[in-house]
C-alpha cells in the first residue's frame, strides 16, 4: 500500500475499465473524423484571462471552480475548466481561419479540471470528447454536430438520453429579454450572491438548481417570447435538419448553458440513469466568443461530450461494449533454450497483428498456465525441451482444452489461420 493516494475528486483509469473508456472516445470521435473534423491538442493549461474573458466572469466555473496559479516567472495561469476557448485560442494564433476554408473543423480529446464538490459522476478531473466548427454561421452546421453526437451514443448502444434543445437568441434580442428577466428577477426573495449574478448575467440564475429558487422562476419570462424573426428562423431550420435527419429532440425553452458565451442554438445530451447529475454532454453556438477573446468575428458551434458520465449512462443501461481482445496467444517455454526460441515466436507474432504475451519470470508450468488462463488467451504454446528435440511445441486451444502438437516451423502460420 503506497502512502499517496490519488487526489480527492479525481480518480486512476486502469485496466480492464479503461478498455471501455478508450472504446468511447473511440466511437465519439468516429463519425467526427468521418466529417471532416482534424484533431487537435491544447496545453492543459491557459492564461487565466482567456477563460475569464471566454468563459464569462460571473460564471462558477471561474468565480468558483478553477485552479488558477501563479508561476515562478509570474505568469496567470489556470488548468483548463473547459475546452472551447483554448481550442478557439490555438485555431486564432495558427490563423486557421485565414487558410481559406472556413468552418475550421476540429474535435479534441482531454481531461479538464474542476474545483468542484465530488460526487458520482462529478469529479475534479474529468474526461471529455469535444468538436468546434470554428467561422461559419449556418444551421446545417449545428444540426451537423446535434446529428454526430447523436450517431455517437446510439452507436454505442445506448438508448435512453434525450436531447434538450432551445434558442438563447443574439445581440439584437438577448438584451431586450436580458432586462425583462432582470426587471423579473428583481422582485423575486433572493440571496445577495444571487441578486449579484442576476445584474451580471441574469441567464445563469434561471440555471440555479436550488428548490427554493426554482419554485419562484416558474413565472419568469421565457426567451421564445423575444426571440427575433432572424433568430426564430435560423432556430426553426436547425429543428426541421435534425428532425429530417430522425433525431428525436425535445424543446425546452428553460434550457440554458452554464457558460457565458453561447448565443442562438444551445442543446444538451441528459440521460434519466445518472440521478442528480444527468446532462452527459451538451454544448451550442457560440458566435461572439472570438471578439471577446481579441480575435476577429468568427460564428462558431460546437460540444463537449463526458466519457465518464457517458460510462455512467451505458452502466446504467447495462450496455456491454464488445471490447477488442487484450491477449489473444500466450507462450510457456520450460527450460532455458525454450525462452529463446519461444520470444522469438512471440516477436514474429506481434509483427503480424497478432496480441500475444509471454510467462515472463522463469514460472513452473502450474503458475504459467494459471497467467495464461487470467490474460484470457484463446491459445497456449508450450515448448519444453523434449519438444524441441522433436522441432514441435503444444498448442492448446484454452476454450475446449484440446492440445496437440504444431510443427516449430508451422506454429505462427497455423496460429494466423486459426485467429483469422
Amino acid at each position: 500500500m503506497s502512502t499517496f493516494n490519488a487526489p480527492k475528486g479525481t480518480y486512476d483509469l486502469l485496466p480492464p475499465d479503461s478498455a471501455t473508456f478508450l472504446a468511447v472516445r473511440e466511437a465519439i470521435a468516429r463519425p467526427l473524423r468521418n466529417s471532416g473534423y482534424g484533431y487537435i491538442e491544447t496545453p492543459g493549461f491557459e492564461n487565466v484571462e482567456l477563460f475569464a474573458r471566454g468563459v464569462g466572469e460571473s460564471t462558477d466555473i471561474v468565480t468558483k471552480e478553477m485552479y488558477a496559479f501563479e508561476t515562478k516567472g509570474g505568469d496567470r495561469l489556470a488548468l483548463r475548466p473547459e475546452g472551447t476557448a483554448s481550442v478557439l485560442r490555438a485555431a486564432l494564433e495558427a490563423n486557421l481561419h485565414k487558410a481559406g476554408n472556413l468552418p475550421v473543423k476540429l474535435w479534441y480529446s482531454g481531461s479538464y479540471y474542476r474545483y468542484e464538490r465530488p460526487q458520482k459522476g462529478r469529479y475534479r478531473h474529468f474526461s471529455q470528447v469535444g468538436a468546434e466548427a470554428i467561422g461559419a454561421e449556418d444551421p446545417a452546421l449545428d444540426a451537423e454536430l446535434i446529428i454526430l453526437a447523436d450517431q455517437a451514443y446510439r452507436s454505442l448502444g445506448l438508448r435512453d438520453f434525450r436531447i434538450l434543445l432551445n434558442s438563447l437568441g443574439d445581440k439584437e434580442c438577448r438584451p431586450v429579454y436580458r432586462a425583462a428577466l432582470q426587471d423579473f428577477l428583481r422582485g423575486l426573495d433572493l440571496d445577495e450572491e444571487t441578486l449579484r449574478r442576476a445584474e451580471i448575467n441574469p441567464l445563469r440564475v434561471l440555471d440555479d438548481k436550488r428548490p427554493d429558487v426554482q419554485k419562484q422562476l416558474t413565472d419568469a419570462p421565457i426567451l421564445r417570447d423575444y426571440l427575433c424573426d432572424a433568430c426564430k428562423t435560423y432556430h426553426e431550420e436547425v429543428r426541421e435538419l435534425i428532425g429530417a435527419a430522425g433525431v428525436v429532440f425535445e424543446d425546452d425553452a428553460r434550457l440554458v448553458r452554464g457558460l457565458d458565451y453561447y448565443t442562438r442554438t444551445t442543446f444538451e445530451f441528459v440521460h434519466d440513469g445518472l440521478g442528480a447529475q444527468s446532462a452527459v454532454g451538451g454544448g451550442g453556438r457560440y458566435d461572439g466568443l472570438s471578439e471577446m477573446i481579441g480575435g476577429p468575428a468568427l460564428p462558431s458551434v460546437g460540444w463537449a461530450l463526458g466519457v465518464d458520465r457517458t460510462v455512467l449512462a451505458l452502466r446504467a443501461e447495462g450496455v456491454e461494449l464488445p471490447l477488442p481482445t487484450v491477449t489473444s496467444v500466450y507462450a510457456v517455454p520450460l527450460g532455458e533454450e525454450a525462452r529463446r526460441v519461444l520470444f522469438a515466436k512471440v516477436t514474429e507474432l506481434r509483427k503480424l497483428g497478432i496480441a500475444t504475451d509471454f510467462a515472463y519470470g522463469g514460472k513452473g508450468l502450474k503458475g504459467a498456465m494459471k497467467n495464461a488462463n487470467r490474460s484470457g488467451a484463446r491459445y497456449a504454446i508450450v515448448a519444453g525441451e523434449r519438444d524441441l528435440a522433436e522441432g514441435v511445441v503444444q498448442l492448446k486451444d484454452m476454450e475446449s482444452g484440446d492440445q496437440a502438437p504444431v510443427g516449430l516451423n508451422e506454429i505462427v502460420a497455423e496460429l494466423e489461420t486459426r485467429l483469422g
